[in-house]
């Protein structure tokens, strides 16, 4: 890689490590990177050599929806990363450029659309209320991620997928692996060719699911020849480990709820505020560390008075896209009046997460049954006794411990 910039002297490389964070603490180091400028350099834990870092708001729009910036070149390449290991499946949609990206994407809209999504409103509703029964008749204490959190989402997207209730334990453990750094490159390879395997049969072998079901509809599309087995599978198996994402965010969701008591009493008595609080917190909650995956400058770009050369690696961080004080004035605050909030909490761009609307249903169901049938629901800890995830890419607390 060149270091070239428009005024001959390049930004530093800095070091990011992969700190496990606790609560919902904005990370430092991104903080500083942010205070150093709108393109910065950094080296991650793994992998190799260094990326260019996109943090303003714009600018992470333009790099994300940019066809200058592509995702398959990172394939043939050791970018400099945070996760240990990088296994993802050549074809795989996240490393994908239109047409083949928006011809896999298309194959499963529909079940994503707004349509598609209420198609699961009902079901998931009435699965969140047993859930919340379970836990009421069990009684206080409570780990409310292992008793609604967790088992709701899993729930949900296997619905979504077309995964027989019978097998959402087999989906939940092989995610878990699949998205850990703690076990090692091969436990996680193993899982991830567990769960291609399953979703073969599935969509390969006549046993398509309901109709509507994501799994259908990607059984029809390879039908009509207009998707691959295997490319039908690798979306099938990104879409299945997505769903799980909801636990983690919804997580820290009520965590940032149960540590800020007034927040909370202000959603139960004000119903009307619950959509733009939701957004608020989406766009607050710190979702990841690090970074997600980088793309590749394809040509020679200019961002923020800095020349990005052709074969270069940039990363753009929406958590600091979020955390933009030109577009969101006091961005460190919960401001649930936020109006207008463009926060980018599902990415931009081609890539933007298909899951979207299906994730805000989620938090919009779980915010809504949690407090208006546990009314007096709260921390059964101290704040800092709440532990999160430890070597996790996406960041949320393990257990939630609660009473009422």
């Amino acid at each position: 890689m060149t270091d070239e910039t428009l005024t001959g002297t390049p930004p530093p490389i800095r070091q990011w490590p992969a700190t496990d964070l606790a609560g919902t603490d904005f990370d430092p180091v991104l903080t500083e990177l942010m205070n150093e400028g709108p393109v910065t350099r950094i080296q991650l834990p793994n992998g190799e050599g260094w990326a260019w870092l996109v943090t303003r708001y714009d600018d992470v729009r333009m790099v994300t929806n940019d066809p200058r910036f592509g995702r398959e070149a990172v394939m043939d390449k050791q970018v400099t990363r945070l996760a240990p290991h990088f296994i993802p499946d050549r074809g795989a949609v996240g490393f994908l450029d239109p047409p083949d990206h928006t011809r896999l994407r298309r194959s499963v809209a529909a079940a994503f659309t707004a349509k598609g999504v209420e198609r699961v409103r009902e079901r998931s509703r009435a699965m969140l209320e047993e859930l919340v029964d379970e836990l009421l008749q069990d009684g206080p204490p409570a780990d409310l991620t292992s008793a609604v959190l967790s088992p709701f989402p899993i729930a949900v997207i296997c619905e979504l997928m077309g995964v027989p209730a019978a097998d959402r334990h087999s989906m939940h453990d092989w995610t878990q692996l699949i998205l850990s750094s703690a076990h090692g490159k091969e436990v996680s390879e193993r899982a991830k060719r567990e769960m291609s395997a399953y979703f073969t049969d599935l969509i390969g072998h006549g046993a398509r699911g309901p109709e509507g079901s994501v799994c259908a509809l990607l059984s029809e599309a390879v039908d009509r020849d207009e998707v691959t087995l295997v490319e039908a599978v690798g979306l099938a198996v990104l879409l299945q480990i997505g769903g799980e994402a909801v636990t983690n965010n919804s997580g820290q969701m009520f965590y940032l709820l149960l540590t800020r008591p007034e927040l909370a009493e202000r959603l139960r008595s004000d119903r009307e505020i619950r959509p733009r609080a939701i957004d608020e917190l989406l766009r607050y909650i710190p979702h990841r560390n690090a970074v997600g995956l980088s793309r590749i400058a394809l040509e020679d770009v200019e961002i923020g008075g800095v020349r990005i050369r052709a074969g270069d690696a940039v990363y753009n961080s929406y958590l600091a896209a979020n955390r933009d004080p030109e577009v969101f004035p006091d961005p460190d605050t919960i401001d649930v009046e936020r109006s207008p909030n463009p926060h980018v909490a599902f990415g931009f761009g081609p890539h933007y997460c298909p899951g979207g609307m299906l994730a805000r249903l989620e938090s919009e169901l779980l915010v809504d049954v949690l407090l208006d049938q546990v009314p007096g629901l709260k921390l059964a800890v101290p704040p800092e006794e709440v532990p999160f995830r430890k070597g996790a890419l996406i960041r949320g607390p393990e257990s939630l411990p609660v009473t009422w």
